[in-house]
């Protein structure tokens, strides 16, 4: 019986003996284009791992990691603690909580409200409206939202000729994490929406005529075939949305916060950031691998919930 042979899939000919033992030989070019990336994660992700040691220890820049102070667990006992750094990781958990809630039901209704919609014009239109934010600095959009929501800006002007009393969006703690959560969901709700509505294209339109024949309405196909096809792509965007509960959005708030906010509106990298400037290098980095350590069991949880529920693997 003749061989069957598989044509190398970059040169379009069929691989040598040689080529067939070393697989590596078909794919090389493939692996050469993602050399770059791997260089640029090991330079900047793995390369300075080392300097998680100074956690456990009493860092002297003029000293250096291999002559500072041994301290062991001091820095972690530290943290749990001083009374800032646990209302630094309540807000961090208030605020991400809620961003993860609000982030996941707008853009699921979103993306049901302009399924609904028969005009594809008019449904391209709003689409390209709704991604663009996504797209903007938080540099730039802070900026925007410090002359907007000031107390000599736009809303409160709007707010005053209409007789309601100003608002201090930036220097009151409770508005301002309503400030916080409201301008991250509109910036990134549209661009979040792309996944259910790719979701929501591949739904089997048989199953809307088949309904419609037993006489349901619009709400009766949303509640009983839309919502239960989209309850797995759901699942599986809150699972793993589960790994940054202990990120904030540093960009966002660290161009938006002041003063007058910090005690409801400082997150843990904003804290980690700071100390970092006051030269307390140790107790940085500690905050700092606590937080990744969290996340690590959060997205591994999340994966395998995700996995349970949803059967949704990546390996």
């Amino acid at each position: 019986m003749k061989e069957i042979t598989v044509q190398d899939a970059t040169t379009g000919r069929q691989p040598t003996k040689r080529r067939r033992r070393f697989p590596f030989y078909q794919t090389w070019r493939l692996h050469l284009m993602l050399l770059p990336a791997v260089i640029i994660a090991l330079i900047f992700k793995y390369a300075p791992m080392p300097g998680i040691i100074m956690a456990f220890q009493d860092f002297k820049p003029w000293l250096g990691i291999s002559d500072s102070a041994w301290v062991g667990w001091e820095n972690y006992k530290l943290i749990f603690t001083l009374s800032d750094s646990k209302q630094v990781i309540a807000n961090t958990l208030i605020i991400s909580t809620l961003k993860i809630i609000f982030g996941l039901v707008v853009p699921v209704f979103f993306a049901l409200l302009l399924n609904e919609l028969r005009s594809m014009a008019l449904k391209r239109s709003v689409q390209t409206l709704v991604y663009l934010p996504h797209f903007m600095s938080w540099v730039i959009l802070g900026g925007i939202l410090l002359d907007l929501l000031s107390l000599e800006g736009m809303v409160n002007q709007l707010l005053g000729w209409v007789g309601l009393p100003q608002v201090m969006f930036l220097g009151d703690g409770t508005w301002f994490r309503v400030t916080i959560i409201v301008s991250d969901l509109w910036k990134e709700f549209g661009f979040s929406a792309i996944v259910f509505l790719a979701a929501l294209s591949g739904i089997n339109p048989a199953l809307y005529e088949a309904a419609e024949i037993d006489g349901a309405g619009r709400m009766k196909q949303t509640l009983y075939i839309t919502l239960p096809s989209l309850l797995p792509i759901i699942i599986v965007v809150f699972t793993l949305s589960l790994g940054s509960m202990l990120n904030a959005n540093f960009d966002q708030i660290y161009n938006l916060i002041n003063p007058l906010v910090l005690s409801q509106g400082d997150i843990i990298d904003t804290y980690v950031y700071r100390a970092f400037q006051e030269g307390q290098y140790s107790l940085a980095t500690a905050v700092g691998v606590f937080k990744s350590l969290v996340g690590f069991i959060l997205i591994g949880g999340g994966y395998y919930i995700a996995y349970r529920w949803a059967n949704y693997r990546i390996f």
